[in-house]
């Protein structure tokens, strides 16, 4: 057989949690809080349940929902958005990622993308005969080199992705990356795909700037939002993508053909969760409050850490504990000292020699702490 993706194998996010879990080690690898849903929210998807809202939802999302969604939208970015028309409930971030690639990308259609770049994206072109052009985010700070990004423009250039809050690198888009990236698709027919997943985790008084703010941008953008980052429920699985009518058309396309539709009773529930507007506002400081916790857990190890602006993950650079490359580094903690994190050169196409580590503190306190003594042991 001929694979269609031969250079990919499993996940590093499966590898480390299922290291994690053979050597009875604190998982900090792969993204997911340990801590309990709401149990609200718990309560309304019982409801939905029982009142029987137990078949296939309408192909782009609940109306409910797509109405709610287009409130919190107007909330934090003063934009009206067409609940019917711009917005379609996924099957998670990941399905509307993959997507809005397919409703665009055409066999020899280039795609900019920024390593550290999330692993889904660049099977997605693949899949759809695209071309991935990976440009290096420049460390320690994990900014776009613009002058980079002109060089890499050809002809073919169909997409660039965008990741803000970035995951892995925790770093967030200013107002001169907005700026620049307007100039380069003025006159250029290039789609974007703003991967927001994390939009609500911003921290140190930073905002996060959405394309969906933005005229220019959002006219040629998919932007990607995640529920499960949001209200702590990865496994459910339920996410959405707000594009222009034109955009959301090619969009469902796919849509109906990969996933058709989401789950119906956790559609209802989250109609009804989402009306608190205060729970998506508190995020920040909620999520502010684990990393300023465990970056103090950690203050006195040799691990340094590195600016996180945004998601639930801290890097640590530990280049004055080992000299081993960052994947023989995390198996080793691993394994010898029971904590998995993320090697992050594992999200570029050229391997960088940094020394840095990426672990989630979307976490309980205990589990911090828990963590924070195997790391002392570490470093």
């Amino acid at each position: 057989m001929i694979s269609k993706l031969p250079g990919i194998g499993t996940t590093i996010f499966t590898v480390m949690t299922a290291l994690a879990n053979k050597h009875n080690a604190i998982n900090l690898s792969q993204g997911f809080p340990d801590f309990p849903v709401d149990p609200l929210l718990n309560e309304l998807t019982y409801k939905a349940i029982r009142n029987e809202h137990n078949q296939y939802a309408p192909m782009a999302g609940l109306m409910l929902l797509k109405e709610g969604i287009s409130e919190i939208i107007y909330d934090n970015y003063s934009r009206s958005i067409n609940p019917d028309t711009e917005i379609t409930i996924t099957s998670g971030a990941t399905e509307a990622l993959f997507a809005a690639i397919s409703a665009v990308i055409k066999p020899g259609d280039e795609v900019i993308m920024f390593d550290p770049s999330y692993d889904s994206y660049e099977p997605a072109v693949l899949l759809n005969g695209g071309v991935c052009v990976r440009i290096s985010l420049e460390f320690p700070e994990y900014k776009i080199n613009w002058a980079k990004v002109n060089s890499a423009l050809t002809k073919k250039t169909r997409m660039i992705i965008i990741n803000s809050p970035n995951n892995p690198a925790c770093s967030v888009v200013d107002a001169n990356d907005i700026a620049e990236l307007k100039n380069i698709i003025s006159g250029n027919e290039i789609y974007l795909l703003s991967d927001e997943v994390y939009e609500h985790i911003v921290f140190d008084g930073k905002k996060h700037l959405s394309f969906i703010s933005d005229e220019d941008l959002f006219n040629r953008s998919f932007v990607v939002s995640s529920f499960g980052k949001t209200y702590h429920i990865t496994g459910w699985k339920v996410g959405y993508c707000t594009a222009p009518e034109y955009l959301t058309s090619e969009l469902r396309k796919v849509h109906q053909f990969l996933t058709f539709s989401t789950s119906t009773p956790f559609q209802h529930a989250l109609s009804e969760y989402i009306k608190d507007k205060g729970r998506i506002k508190s995020l920040k400081k909620f999520y502010q409050d684990k990393r300023n916790y465990f970056l103090e857990l950690i203050k006195d190890t040799k691990f340094k850490p590195l600016n996180c602006s945004g998601t639930y993950f801290q890097l640590l650079d530990y280049s004055d504990i080992s000299k081993d490359n960052d994947v023989e580094f995390a198996l080793h903690l691993t394994e010898k000292f029971k904590i998995a994190s993320i090697p992050v050169s594992v999200f570029y196409k050229e391997k960088p020699d940094h020394k840095v580590l990426r672990f989630c503190f979307a976490k309980k306190e205990e589990t911090l702490e828990r963590a924070a003594e195997n790391l002392k042991k570490a470093g």
